[in-house]
């Protein structure tokens, strides 16, 4: 039986003439929270419009927060110059009914080797926790992290993640939730972490189905034990993307000659597509213990969004009932006009 279920993405706004959602301008200009936060409010307008209740914060809200060339704790007194600002706009995605979350890059890694490496990233994770404090976020706002690297020695990466996070506030443990990469952590690693410290785990349903782990743990069971270790009252949070299978090319030099020809390249499976199939978001939502906040790490963002629920309302029109939506939202793209049998030109958008 599938169950409700809403649907999110992260970052960046390409509808609506494409939105910023947070001040991207390089240190020297001057960047400050304040200026992500009249972006954020902006693009919490847009979400509404769409019907979009889940949606992740750029990494740069904070500009600049945790650099090591700028005074220590930077982003603690932009937090604190915006604490009006912050209360304002967190009271209003609450009233819209926005779960927000971050998601720190890939630079963060608080199993890492180096002293000074754990240090600045379990610092970014610190800096989101306040952030998401600071809006009023319930225990639903999540800061999603990875495990980090491998360095060689398993056993000793998951056992500097798990003193990491022993030093991290209490304020930041009650954010994190740890997520399963396509390699070297999968769904076992990030479930022994969390059996060892209470760490909730984001599930990552793509990185997932390209490990050779899912053919030893299925993704049923490995969503259903991730699904285990969030707290009763607080919705799951999943991520969902389809693998890129474009064809590229590259140039490669003709023996001999000075000239070039572009060749075919087959493509991995682990980039992600512009859009989400709906057949991946059926396989998941039918083998969800309960509800779930879906996020899709789509290049397309909210278009891709808004491509997956016409596709799953034409195609499976009863699990596209169950999203939870407060109200009838505008699409790029209407049910009616995904596979009809009359036209085999792709749908312009605009």
């Amino acid at each position: 039986m599938a169950h409700p279920y809403r649907l999110g993405f992260a970052v960046k706004i390409l509808g609506n003439g494409g939105m910023a959602t947070s001040d991207g301008r390089r240190w020297q200009s001057g960047p400050h929270l304040s200026r992500s936060l009249e972006l954020l409010d902006e693009a919490l307008t847009y979400l509404d419009t769409i019907d979009v209740r889940v949606f992740r914060l750029s990494s740069s809200t904070v500009p600049y927060g945790t650099h090591p060339d700028l005074p220590e704790l930077h982003y603690r007194r932009q937090l604190d110059e915006c604490a009006e600002q912050l209360e304002r706009v967190g009271a209003r995605a609450r009233d819209l009914g926005i779960r927000l979350s971050t998601h720190p890059g890939q630079y963060t890694v608080i199993n890492g080797p180096e002293e000074e490496l754990r240090r600045k990233s379990s610092m970014d994770l610190e800096q989101d926790a306040a952030l998401l404090d600071a809006l009023g976020q319930g225990p639903e706002a999540t800061v999603v992290v990875h495990t980090g690297g491998l360095y060689n020695d398993r056993p000793s990466a998951l056992d500097r993640w798990e003193r990491a996070w022993g030093l991290l506030s209490d304020r930041a443990r009650a954010r994190l939730g740890l997520e399963n990469d396509d390699g070297p952590f999968g769904v076992t690693d990030v479930l022994e972490l969390s059996r060892r410290t209470g760490v909730r785990v984001v599930y990552d349903h793509h990185h997932h189905r390209t490990m050779a782990e899912s053919a030893v743990v299925p993704p049923d069971e490995a969503l259903r034990a991730a699904y285990a270790t969030w707290a009763p009252g607080v919705r799951p949070k999943v991520h969902l993307s389809s693998a890129r299978l474009d064809v590229g090319t590259v140039p490669k030099k003709v023996p001999g000659t000075r000239r070039t020809v572009q060749v075919p390249v087959l493509p991995r499976l682990t980039p992600h597509a512009d859009l989400v199939s709906p057949w991946d978001l059926v396989d998941l939502l039918r083998i969800a213990p309960g509800p779930l906040d879906v996020v899709l790490e789509a290049k397309a963002k909210d278009l891709a969004v808004q491509h997956v629920r016409a596709a799953t309302a034409k195609l499976f029109p009863d699990l596209a009932a169950l999203e939870e939506r407060r109200r009838d939202a505008p699409t790029v793209v209407e049910p009616e006009e995904l596979l009809a049998p009359e036209s085999g030109e792709d749908v312009v958008v605009g």
